[in-house]
């Protein structure tokens, strides 16, 4: 469990990345992870609890040398993430939102909300070997 705080998730990246490099996974996988975890982090953390530190976010993680799974869960009421406007649209270009998700989908293989929308879970198989098959 994290508290809802920016930067609680640090160590947890940090830690992860340090495996992943004990795994040998190729540097582009390690960074598409990291970048889709500290998003679904920050997003749980800042739109999820709203920096509320009475709510946690709840994360439970898998890596094998093969793959690799996570789920964050915030404390929060959820949202649709099929409403999310389009940040590649022109008329959304300026608009901040919408791009965390954006990213965690392009950099990860399965990413998939409860129907809630507090709770995303994401996981990736490493290229070298789902190249090789």
């Amino acid at each position: 469990m994290l508290p809802s705080q920016l930067g609680a998730g640090d160590s947890l990246l940090d830690s992860l990345l340090t495996q992943l490099e004990a795994f040998c996974w190729e540097q582009r996988d390690a960074f598409g992870i990291r970048l889709a975890v500290e998003e679904a982090l920050v997003n749980a953390i800042r739109h999820g609890n709203c920096l509320d530190c009475g709510k946690r976010v709840h994360v439970k993680c898998q890596l094998t040398a093969e793959e690799f799974w996570i789920r964050i869960e915030d404390e929060g009421d959820g949202f649709d993430p099929n409403g999310l406007p389009d940040p590649t649209a022109p008329e959304n270009l300026e608009v901040p939102s919408g791009r965390g998700v954006m990213l965690m989908r392009n950099f990860m293989s399965l990413v998939e909300y409860n129907e809630q929308g507090n709770c995303v879970e994401m996981g990736k198989r490493r290229s070298d070997l789902a190249s090789a098959e």
